[in-house]
């Protein structure tokens, strides 16, 4: 049986693993379906302490990834597909057998939500982002676009007038989804233009690959347009990785898994959950390393109750 098994390789995993790894309890670590998580596929991160110039994404998960290495961490390249409650321990399914361990950590993170339209992956980091407070300081004076209509995209909108010159949000339909105060707030905002009925048909890249221009289609009168926008920020939610734990483990109506208030721990004794799997609200690379690190504290004081060290 392992001590610790820890799900996912973004900030929260690979911190709760350096931790983990430090208090001997030699963790194994399964890379998940998007080894790294969000920060894989980021250029520059300027946000995360201790790096004045900034520090690309990958350069970042692999110097976390070494760290937690060198103090014992183990990493296999599978991922959890089921989870089940035993006695005095929980299994999950890898491959198609279960694994028995004393504690596990779920940092799985959540997904963003994307158009699913061409030159999307290649893009990203390159003018096109899911999130305005990691990327939006990056497009000063330039004009941009948000894509959704919900409260999300009304405060990435609203967030984004700080730094661009213009804020285009796209949405499908005429009026927002968003909560009226956040609506009223946006639409008022001069630095914001609305594009309603309107969908992204086309991502436009100039000649270095970087974001140029987007294909609007309206979906009204069908008319065809390009708007020239140095960033695309898409804006129409995450999914949290939480569908092997349905049924077993508390989630939000949102899919999150729901933690005991001031604790990492979820509803099934011994397993504990950090990052965007279960936080909706803040979605940073440093927040998510603080609930790993919490998470690995956590799990380290329920093994040494239980007389596992």
């Amino acid at each position: 049986m392992e001590k610790v098994i820890i799900l996912g390789t973004g900030c929260a995993g690979l911190t709760a693993a350096i931790y983990a790894a430090r208090a001997n309890l030699n963790p194994l670590v399964l890379e998940g379906a998007e080894p790294g998580g969000q920060l894989s596929t980021t250029t520059l991160v300027e946000n995360f302490p201790g790096f004045k110039e900034g520090v690309m994404g990958p350069e970042l998960i692999m110097n976390m990834k070494a760290q937690a290495e060198r103090f014992g961490a183990r990493f296999e390249y599978t991922e959890c597909t089921g989870l089940k409650k035993g006695e005095g321990h929980v299994s999950i399914e890898v491959d198609g057998k279960w694994i028995d361990t004393g504690a596990l950590i779920i940092a799985s993170g959540a997904s963003a939500k994307w158009l699913g339209i061409d030159k999307e992956r290649e893009l990203r980091g390159h003018g096109l982002t899911s999130c305005a407070t990691c990327d939006g300081a990056f497009y000063r004076n330039v004009p941009v676009c948000v894509v959704g209509g919900g409260d999300s995209a009304a405060e990435e909108a609203t967030f984004l007038t700080r730094f661009a010159s213009k804020v285009y949000l796209i949405h499908r339909r005429g009026e927002l989804r968003a909560s009226k105060v956040m609506a009223q707030r946006v639409i008022e905002n001069p630095k914001v233009e609305p594009v309603w009925n309107s969908a992204i048909t086309e991502y436009i890249p100039d000649a270095d690959g970087e974001m140029r221009a987007v294909k609007l289609k309206n979906l009204v009168s069908g008319e065809e347009s390009e708007l020239e926008v140095k960033c695309v920020f898409v804006a129409i939610g995450h999914t949290p990785n939480t569908a092997p734990f349905k049924g077993v483990l508390d989630l939000d109506e949102n899919g999150y898994l729901l933690q005991k208030p001031g604790s990492t721990a979820t509803n099934v004794p011994g397993v504990f959950a950090a990052g965007d799997v279960s936080d909706h609200r803040y979605r940073q690379a440093i927040t998510a390393s603080g609930q790993g690190c919490a998470a690995a504290l956590d799990a380290e004081r329920y093994l040494a109750d239980l007389g596992i060290h």
